[in-house]
């Protein structure tokens, strides 16, 4: 197939009007030396990917900037799990299918070291910090002993090479290690068999790629371009900036432990113009005795705190004059963190604690913004790319070991698949205000009360039964705890009872 090239307009001798859009413009003197790149959703990424992920983990390792832009994120979307909430209709169904999931979850990581909820920090922290987030899902054996034969296995990002990108023989393609059909759905991903990065440190089996069929892979990674196959680190707008701020910073602490080495040089003026001999005992400005330099003549003179010392005529004492820190110091560095968190999509005052300035109106709409994103990513990408396929995977190898009713199961699975995921609670910015508010909201109608339980990363049926269980123990042993309503029912249990 020849594509044919087509002249543009400037080529065909049409005169174009001036840019109606002046960023789109490439005469003006603000425009003219503006290089850009036309690299498509795929190329953009793996172009330099490998770069941006080894710069940006050392960024994690020694910067603490960058460090705590991503601690933050993965606590702020993860923070101590994401628990699915069966929606089967059978309630008995619902009971089991948690029970199976709770007992599930902390056999979950093929390592042995973490839980679901561990790996799913793990993961996150994989997507923010390189860009993506692999799981491979092991399938195990009946006689392993697990509640369900399946584990998962956490990889880094290196498993899968960007620079592995060929088309085969049946018509697929390999695009950045990942291949895909004619019709441009995933099958399968070329990984390596082990680290690259720890070659030297694996048995001497050799690097070789294994293909992995796309159902047993969870690849987690942002899309920002329609057709993106590979994900980058949230840093990679601001890892230059970092670096920079990082260098500045040095500087400005060696220069200030340079301005508090401050040195005094005290001038003696030898009678006659001559050149005095060094006397047989040394003493500094003060009278005492002192240490010669390594000359073996200079003596070296003490300093104390304190000290108001008189000296002789015609001595004098000049001090060093290093350089400060400058006034402006302060107010640069602050600049910088909000550039470099609002790159990040992290407000800056939960980034650096600095609350100067900050009321408790303008930090709620702070946090609410921030809140709002976190959700985006949550159900945009986290859950949908992550949490649900784990969920089908684990409901499927449950049916396999009898866990559950294989012929209603293949009858109805679309039932055993659907769950609400429920994210971690954020905690109340006002605590008494806030749950009035829900309380009033469920009051009047504009939401359920279950919707108010799960927000705060809990389960109806839980917490009920909690209440359930807490009511029946204190009518048992006869608590009352002032107007609660435990204590109102205990005391209208009472009255009816005599």
């Amino acid at each position: 197939m020849v594509v044919k090239a087509y002249p543009s307009l400037r080529q065909r001798g049409f005169v174009l009007p001036r840019a109606a859009y002046e960023a789109g413009g490439t005469s003006g003197s603000r425009t003219r030396n503006w290089r850009t790149s036309g690299a498509g959703p795929t190329s953009a990424v793996a172009q330099n990917l490998n770069t941006l992920r080894s710069r940006a983990r050392d960024a994690i390792r020694n910067d603490p900037w960058a460090k705590s832009t991503i601690a933050k994120l993965v606590s702020s979307a993860i923070g101590t799990g994401i628990r699915p909430y069966p929606k089967h209709p059978d309630k008995a169904t619902r009971q089991r299918l948690t029970e199976l999931w709770d007992d599930w979850a902390i056999e979950a990581d093929a390592d042995g070291r973490l839980d679901i909820y561990g790996l799913q920090s793990l993961a996150a922290r994989g997507m923010f910090g390189d860009g993506e987030g692999l799981v491979r899902m092991r399938s195990r054996r009946p006689e392993d002993g697990l509640s369900v034969p399946l584990q998962l296995q956490a990889l880094e990002a290196d498993h899968l090479p960007s620079e592995k990108t060929e088309s085969l023989a049946n018509g697929n393609r390999i695009i950045c290690g990942v291949e895909y059909s004619q019709i441009g759905r995933r099958v399968a991903y070329h990984l390596w068999n082990q680290h690259p990065g720890d070659y030297g440190l694996a048995p001497r089996t050799g690097l070789a790629l294994t293909r992995v069929p796309a159902e047993q892979i969870i690849h987690l990674h942002q899309i920002d371009r329609a057709g993106q196959n590979r994900g980058v680190t949230v840093l990679a707008t601001v890892l230059l900036r970092l670096k920079s701020l990082d260098d500045f910073d040095d500087a400005v602490l060696v220069r200030q432990g340079m301005a508090n080495l401050f040195t005094g040089f005290v001038t003696r003026q030898a009678p006659d113009g001559a050149v005095a001999p060094a006397p047989a005992v040394q003493y500094d400005a003060f009278g005492n005795p002192t240490v010669a330099d390594e000359d073996g003549y200079t003596p070296i003179a003490s300093l104390e705190p304190g000290l108001l010392q008189e000296l002789d005529p015609g001595d004098t004492v000049t001090w060093s004059d290093p350089p400060d820190a400058g006034d402006n110091y302060s107010e640069f560095m602050r600049q910088q963190l909000m550039a470099a968190a609002a790159s990040a999509g992290l407000p800056y005052e939960l980034l650096t604690g600095d609350l100067r300035g900050v009321s408790d109106r303008a930090l709620r709409v702070i946090l609410n913004e921030f809140r709002r994103s976190v959700e985006q990513l949550l159900w945009g990408t986290f859950i949908h790319q992550y949490c649900r396929p784990i969920w089908a995977a684990v409901m499927d190898a449950a049916v396999l070991v009898g866990e559950l009713p294989a012929q209603d199961y293949q009858r109805n699975r679309r039932l055993f698949l659907r769950a609400e995921w429920v994210p971690h609670g954020w905690a109340y910015i006002h605590p008494v205000q806030d749950v009035q508010a829900r309380a009033l909201e469920v009051e009047k109608g504009f939401r359920s009360r279950s919707s108010v339980i799960l927000s705060g990363g809990d389960t109806p049926e839980s917490v009920d039964a909690d209440i359930a269980a807490d009511r029946q123990r204190e009518k048992e042993l006869g608590l009352s705890f002032g107007t609660s309503s435990t204590a109102r029912e205990a005391a209208r249990d009472s009255q009816d009872e005599q």
